[in-house]
């Protein structure tokens, strides 16, 4: 499924743009942008997860999930 991009204009702090391209090793700022969104959003989707293991939200222990995540994972 393609995702409609949005154009938008903001006020960057180029030193740690420029530290993340290199960081990254990735040639564009926009890709660079887009990558920190990915990693950003897996990142609270991990700490929403987490924070709902043992709550009863999520009633699975943390071993049974990766191996659930393996088996579904090795289908792809």
């Amino acid at each position: 499924m393609s995702h409609p991009t949005k154009r938008l204009s903001v006020a960057l702090d180029h030193r740690l743009l420029d530290e993340a391209c290199r960081l990254t090793r990735l040639r564009s700022k926009r890709a660079t942008i887009a990558k920190a969104l990915e990693e950003l959003v897996k990142l609270e989707h991990r700490k929403a997860l987490a924070k709902s293991l043992g709550s009863g939200v999520f009633d699975t222990t943390e071993a049974a999930f990766r191996r659930r995540r393996r088996r579904t994972h090795a289908r792809r």
